[in-house]
């Protein structure tokens, strides 16, 4: 990889005034294909989902998925768009090999959404208004494998597979205005901003919007220009980002590297980059088109769409409760403060806190269990919360046998243990693994006087006052009984039969 020179961040925003424009993509869950009939589930062998229409072949005529373009009406109604009453679609012409009709069915200068806002929340709670441009529909392409070179790119490969079971999936690509004033914080307002685009597009219901798995991706548009001056400069377009940390990093080393060369004399050439996770750099692609290149016009093959206003009003109607007002609601009711509700958002848990408690636990504990022993676990397996093979009802189900007293935290976490390993619900993890909370009276009072017994000395130190100290007695009586005592009680024991009050 080439090396880049670069500015410090401080430098570039000392001179340069960062403007932004952020295009995301985000693949719809329909059932089938935009224009066609086929599978989107893309479980099956390469180029078995793939017909005549979304293959291109001559005669085939394609037909538009109702429920796409119910999905992008919502999308606008959500992102407070004004919703075309007449659109159509266009056909976007270039030649790459994963596009096997050689255009992109899409919509260009009439778009079904247009001319909305979402304003998103930053780290310290400042408001942000990103102002959308437009959201219109579209096909995906297919999918190029380079094989036999070491990047996984076309550069240095032997040959390349295509598979176009992803041809004709559809997509809403969202599109914002120029976004100004960011100054400093542009990175941290791109992050933001796709995170809480993300929420809502998961609110909505219309796609999943997991990042990872390539069903929401953003190109990053970024330009300086000198401050105090009015004229964008030359843009950039580094493309296919596809998680947030990404997207803030690759704002960020963008307005560096055209910060170092534009102070040393240079021309920023408009073109497409590649993003690079390993460091977070980006690298040149190709000269950057310009609309008129790709000789839009309207599809012959397509009537136009012309949502009825009663239609859209009822889906208006049906919108969910939005993200932002969604989490204020819940940050409100869980008592929670801001950096612990912005934790709960990073760590994709919001959803799985309020199943949890939906299930009856208290919201501290479905909290607690979610964003400590769950995350950690995640973490370490490298797999999302709602990646790991535990559901919220079995989370309520924990809490509630803590809540009974049949396990305490320890325990608990060995229940957890069990369920993440495929061992059953947790009932019949505790069962099997003998975990149930020693309440036994008899029991306990026998390993009370076991422990004293065998601690003479601390049981003295006790008697004298040092009450403290009934802690390393605590501790021998739950390493005897294999941590399932409650420790509260066994506290209790020890003090009453020394005589001594807690």
């Amino acid at each position: 990889m080439t090396v880049t020179d670069l500015v410090s961040y401080e430098d570039a925003l000392a001179s340069y005034d960062p403007v932004m424009g952020l295009e995301v993509h985000v693949e719809l869950g329909t059932k089938t294909k935009m224009f066609c009939g086929c599978s989107t589930e893309l479980k099956q062998g390469a180029n078995s989902q793939t017909c005549p229409v979304c293959l291109g072949l001559p005669g085939a005529l394609p037909v538009v998925n109702e429920i796409g373009v119910e999905s992008a009406i919502k999308i606008g109604l959500a992102l407070h768009c004004e919703i075309a009453e007449w659109c159509r679609f266009a056909r976007k012409n270039y030649f790459y090999p994963d596009m096997p009709k050689n255009f992109q069915t899409s919509q260009y200068d009439e778009p079904i959404a247009f001319n909305g806002y979402l304003d998103v929340q930053l780290e310290d709670g400042e408001i942000f208004r990103v102002e959308i441009e437009r959201a219109h529909m579209e096909e995906d392409t297919g999918k190029s494998t380079h094989v036999g070179g070491a990047t996984g790119r076309i550069h240095g490969a032997s040959h390349s597979l295509l598979d176009y079971n992803r041809a004709g999936i559809p997509l809403i690509e969202i599109v914002t205005k120029p976004i100004e004033g960011a100054g400093a914080r542009a990175p941290e307002v791109a992050k933001a901003y796709v995170a809480e685009l993300r929420e809502l597009i998961k609110a909505l219901g219309v796609s999943e919007a997991r990042m990872e798995m390539g069903q929401m991706r953003c190109d990053v548009n970024l330009s300086l220009r000198p401050n105090g001056t009015e004229t964008f400069g030359t843009r950039s377009e580094t493309k296919n980002v596809n998680s947030l940390r990404s997207v803030e990093r690759a704002a960020r080393f963008e307005i560096q590297r055209h910060a170092a060369v534009l102070s040393s004399g240079g021309t920023i050439v408009q073109e497409t980059r590649h993003f690079h996770e390993e460091d977070g750099s980006t690298t040149a692609g190709r000269i950057k088109d310009n609309a008129e290149d790709y000789r839009y016009f309207p599809e012959p093959d397509l009537v136009p769409v012309a949502p009825a206003r009663e239609w859209v009003e009822e889906l208006r109607k049906g919108l969910p409760e939005l993200p932002r007002v969604r989490r204020a609601r819940l940050k409100e009711e869980w008592g929670v403060g801001e950096h612990d509700m912005q934790s709960i958002l990073n760590a994709g848990a919001v959803d799985l806190i309020v199943a949890t408690i939906e299930a009856g636990a208290p919201s501290d504990q479905a909290r607690k269990w979610w964003m400590g022993e769950l995350a950690r676990n995640a973490n370490e397996t490298g797999r999302a919360l709602d990646e790991l093979p535990i559901t919220p009802a079995q989370v309520a189900q924990v809490a509630a046998l803590v809540a009974k007293g049949d396990l305490n935290d320890k325990l608990a976490r060995q229940v957890i243990e069990g369920v993440l390993a495929g061992e059953g619900d947790p009932d019949t993890v505790v069962e099997k693994r003998g975990l149930k909370v020693v309440s036994d009276e008899g029991a306990l009072s026998t390993a009370v006087d076991e422990a004293i017994a065998g601690n003479a000395a601390i049981a003295d130190k006790i008697r004298g006052g040092k009450v403290a100290a009934a802690g390393a007695l605590v501790g021998a009586v739950m390493k005897a009984t294999r941590g399932q005592a409650d420790a509260a009680r066994v506290r209790e024991l020890i003090l009453e039969k020394l005589g001594v009050e807690g």
